[in-house]
């Protein structure tokens, strides 16, 4: 591993994207650490994959620490080692970064804080069902506590997971079906960027100086579509017709309003992504930050791409319909 790069401490390393961030910070030869809770084997299966991605990070050189962030002082002290902080902790735990925003704020020596933002641009979103208002609640008091320490930061707005929003919308692992549905009219605009393409990104911009105290958004031209447009795109690729089931606004809204917890708040978010075209709706400004005009040298992964890799290896994604 290469000396003199900035190291990098990784929160929720094991989780969805997280472990992307990993990957992509060795990659770039950083010094990387990841803080966790302890996981031992057991008939979870969620914990005998994350026991492999440990087993994986030690491998490429990882730094692993277990410890819990109510343990105040031990973030503290992580925290003076390092001068990056990135947080890719998963949205029931995300007040949870108020913790870990204390501890940079003691430990003083951080270059960059990247919070757990990731997804939408909250700022450009004005009316979002109450479900998915909550979220960008919680979102929005993050960035206040984040500004308010007067550490560097860099948030990112990467938009859909490409991958995981295509494998819930295509369902390319089933390999029988024959309809797929299409949430609102099917024409809304939506922006997909690969989990690897936003790891990367965010590595680039976690020590970039054009980065600092800016928010950096995800538009590559290529990976902008409707549902039909991808659906029409993937009915080339695996020769198939599928039939389109239409689930229509009022219903997203009537099931945000009577469906339990977390049913609610994905339909909310299927709403603002799907139907009101919250991801796409706004333009971007010369003056603002789009990652692949800040790196054109970056060649990211088109929804092309990665639909030819849907076919050779389908993801083991299980999607849950509404």
């Amino acid at each position: 591993m290469a000396t003199g790069l900035d190291k990098i401490l990784v929160f929720g390393g094991t989780g969805y994207l997280g472990k992307y961030v990993v990957r992509a910070s060795i990659k770039m030869e950083h010094p990387t650490y990841v803080y966790g809770r302890p996981i031992t084997p057991n008939s979870n299966p969620s914990n005998s994959c994350k026991v492999e991605l440990h087993k994986e990070f030690q491998s490429m050189g990882v730094i692993l620490i277990q410890g819990e962030l109510s343990e105040h002082e031990k973030l503290v002290s992580l925290i003076k080692q390092v001068d990056i902080v990135i947080s890719a902790i998963g949205t029931p735990c995300y007040m949870e970064q108020l913790r870990i925003i204390d501890a940079i704020k003691v430990a003083g020596n951080i270059k960059r804080f990247i919070p757990s933002e990731f997804g939408c641009e909250e700022d450009r979103i004005t009316a979002v069902l109450p479900p998915f208002h909550d979220l960008l609640d919680k979102k929005k008091k993050i960035r206040t506590a984040t500004e308010a320490t007067g550490v560097p930061f860099t948030f990112l707005s990467s938009t859909c997971f490409a991958a995981y929003f295509s494998s819930f919308l295509l369902h390319p692992h089933d390999k029988y079906s024959q309809e797929l549905t299409i949430y609102g009219t099917g024409e809304t605009k939506a922006v997909f960027t690969c989990e690897e393409d936003v790891a990367m990104y965010t590595i680039k911009a976690a020590n970039d100086p054009r980065t600092c105290n800016r928010t950096v958004l995800f538009r590559p031209s290529e990976n902008l579509l409707s549902q039909l447009e991808l659906v029409s795109l993937w009915e080339k690729k695996t020769s198939r017709s599928y039939k389109k089931v239409f689930v229509y606004e009022e219903e997203i809204v009537e099931l945000s309003e009577t469906s339990p917890h977390p049913a609610n708040v994905r339909a909310a978010i299927i709403h603002s992504i799907f139907v009101k075209g919250d991801m796409a709706n706004f333009e971007i400004g010369e003056d603002e930050m789009e990652v692949s005009k800040l790196y054109p040298d970056v060649e990211y992964t088109t929804v092309d791409q990665l639909l030819d890799d849907f076919m050779a290896n389908p993801p083991e994604f299980r999607y849950v319909e509404l």
